[in-house]
């Protein structure tokens, strides 16, 4: 498989009202839309991929953003072979840790002693704990109680959800993704923590049976989650809990009035660089 990589350098003007991360969140927003999936920011740039195929060169160059006179943006446009995948990564993929309890590492990174250590090989797949709303999600799980329950993650990417959630006792556990490279990495995850027991799908919502889950994680771009909120709501029983992530502080409306009307209310929120998480539990 062929992934694109399209490299966005971002040059902000001193009398903008506006700095180079807010730029590259909007970007990602605009971008997710146009089927990217995975991104990696720098200071001053942003690295976004998406799968040969799905690569419409035109609406990227017609981005609104584009024309936006406070600041310049200068595309360059390179294919990315799936072997030189690792080299791209290895490049910039730090370890993170999340509330002095997880590590999500890379394999040639040092160990720490922390309660929860997370070995994944990101490879094209969304999910380090970088972006604001992994970190979220993850952070959010962390103060779950899991031992025992069933879990089911949707656009599961790296499998990081799911792994930390196995790690923290969750028996059952459902991880899917539409992509196939994501597919793979997953199980590849899953394996490296010894987590086996997660059942990792290549699909959507489409492939949720009549199996209810404890647990719902949706770390996803709005477009989608409006979509299929209510296959969701389908495998969760009365005291289900669901976190959503994946959209913007001032797209929290819409999901709240989607999972409203499918009989969720709300049980907190978090918000970190306009990037918003919510949990609801089923009624």
């Amino acid at each position: 498989m062929t992934y694109i990589e399209v490299c966005f350098n971002i040059n902000v003007l001193d009398s903008a009202e506006i700095n180079s991360q807010m730029v590259r969140e909007i970007l990602v927003a605009e971008l997710g839309v146009l089927n990217f999936e995975s991104f990696v920011n720098n200071d001053d740039s942003l690295q976004a991929y998406v799968q040969e195929e799905a690569f419409d060169e035109q609406a990227v160059n017609d981005l609104y953003i584009l024309y936006n006179p406070n600041f310049e943006i200068k595309i360059e446009v390179n294919c990315i072979e799936q072997q030189n995948w690792n080299a791209v990564w290895e490049n910039s993929f730090e370890p993170i840790e999340v509330d002095g309890k997880c590590v999500v590492r890379a394999p040639f990174h040092d160990k720490k002693e922390v309660e929860f250590d997370i070995v994944i090989t990101p490879k094209m797949s969304f999910g380090t704990g970088h972006h604001e709303t992994t970190h979220q999600m993850i952070s959010q799980i962390l103060n779950l109680e899991m031992k025992s329950k069933s879990v089911l993650d949707m656009g599961c990417g790296t499998g990081v959800l799911a792994i930390l959630a196995a790690m923290k006792g969750a028996d059952f556990i459902t991880a899917i993704d539409i992509d196939e490279w994501a597919y793979l990495n997953s199980i590849e995850n899953t394996l490296e923590n010894k987590c086996g027991h997660i059942m990792v799908k290549h699909g959507g919502a489409e492939l949720l049976g009549n199996k209810s889950f404890d647990f719902v994680f949706a770390n996803i771009n709005l477009n989608i989650l409006l979509n299929d909120m209510s296959a969701y709501a389908n495998v969760m029983h009365s005291g289900s809990k669901i976190i959503f992530s994946g959209f913007y502080t001032s797209d929290i409306p819409l999901i709240d009035k989607k999972a409203e009307s499918l009989g969720m209310y709300s049980t907190g929120k978090t918000e970190k660089n306009k990037w918003a998480t919510l949990l609801y539990q089923m009624r």
